[in-house]
């Protein structure tokens, strides 16, 4: 990727012997919206801190807008706008006051403050609140006023950390839709650090599964399906009008579609296995045949789906790995 906006360079966090992030490398370009996935503890905010010069490394770089956020954290800080897990706000003051201050704080002079605040009031869907003291005001319309504040110094790189915590259901796909709006009209770039997977996989172009510090992959939805369930990346159902025959000529043609792997027959269901999507092939082939479909259920393996993998597997070898041990311990111990 060539002049990634964020680039992180084998940036390593340590707290005595705990190794808070390890070795992490990532490249995220402009008018991207990352993900990043893990559970609590992962070390997504470490890794945020370090991004904004409020911590630093114990080595490796983290570049943002090509500026090194360790050596000059002011000037990345007027590029990148950050929004917490739980925004402030003064409790004593409207809406609209809360963000012609933080706008006067940005050096912004105060008319043109205010102008950008009644323009992001309206983005950010509190137009009619913008008279409103904050104290009355939702979790949900906090979060949206947390993202006016965030937006209206203008950055080039927007971080948010578990935003949608504590929003019902429709204020997230609100929030997330405005999210993804902003970066395909504006251009931003933004770091989405969440451990709700659907939410994530609802935004996110791109994502990285983070976990014991060390991000363990990261791509699209697709590239990490296909790592994971190499084979079997896609499913398809078929159902028939009528129960296939067991002695149907043309059966051993599925096998030799491209990218079909396996397939399972009961009565007037075919499940199909692909490493590819064939569906459309996989349709004429019975078509073809002479059969009548009536229906068509494609499946593809989501996030959900890959990060379960992921940590069965994971859990898997560690398993594995101490049962190892444990044998060669007491082998040790006889010896």
């Amino acid at each position: 990727m060539e002049n990634p906006v964020i680039d992180l360079k084998g940036l390593t966090k340590c707290y005595g012997s705990l190794k808070a992030v390890d070795n992490l490398n990532l490249k995220i370009g402009k008018g991207e919206i990352f993900g990043l996935l893990g559970p609590n503890g992962a070390g997504k905010t470490t890794t945020i801190l370090m991004m904004l010069g409020l911590t630093e490394p114990t080595s490796g770089k983290a570049l943002v807008c090509g500026i090194d956020a360790t050596t000059h954290p002011i000037p990345v800080k007027r590029k990148v706008g950050y929004m917490p897990d739980s925004v402030g706000f003064y409790d004593s003051m409207t809406a609209l006051e809360n963000l012609v201050y933080t706008g006067k704080l940005n050096g912004i002079p105060d008319a043109e403050a205010r102008r950008r605040a009644l323009d992001l009031m309206e983005l950010i869907g509190l137009g009619d609140a913008a008279h409103k003291r904050t104290s009355v005001f939702s979790r949900g319309m906090k979060q949206r006023l947390g993202l006016g504040e965030v937006l209206i110094k203008r950055p080039e790189v927007i971080i948010l950390d578990e935003p949608t915590l504590g929003i019902d259901p429709a204020g997230v796909k609100d929030f997330l839709a405005l999210i993804r709006q902003l970066s395909r009209e504006q251009g931003l770039t933004v770091l989405l650090s969440s451990h709700h997977l659907h939410q994530v996989q609802m935004v996110c172009d791109r994502v990285g599964i983070f976990a014991g510090g060390k991000m363990q992959m990261e791509g699209d939805i697709q590239k990490l399906s296909q790592n994971l369930f190499a084979d079997e990346s896609f499913s398809v159902s078929i159902t028939l009008k009528d129960p296939l025959p067991a002695s149907w000529e043309h059966m051993a043609g599925l096998g030799n579609i491209t990218g079909v792997q396996q397939f399972r027959i009961a009565e007037n269901l075919v499940q199909i296995a692909c490493s590819s999507d064939a569906t459309p092939d996989i349709v004429r082939f019975f078509v073809g045949g002479g059969l009548d479909i009536m229906g068509v259920q494609k499946r593809e393996f989501g996030l959900d789906e890959i990060y379960q993998k992921y940590f069965e597997n994971n859990l898997t070898e560690n398993n594995a790995n101490e049962k190892s041990r444990g044998i060669f311990q007491r082998y040790l111990r006889k010896k």
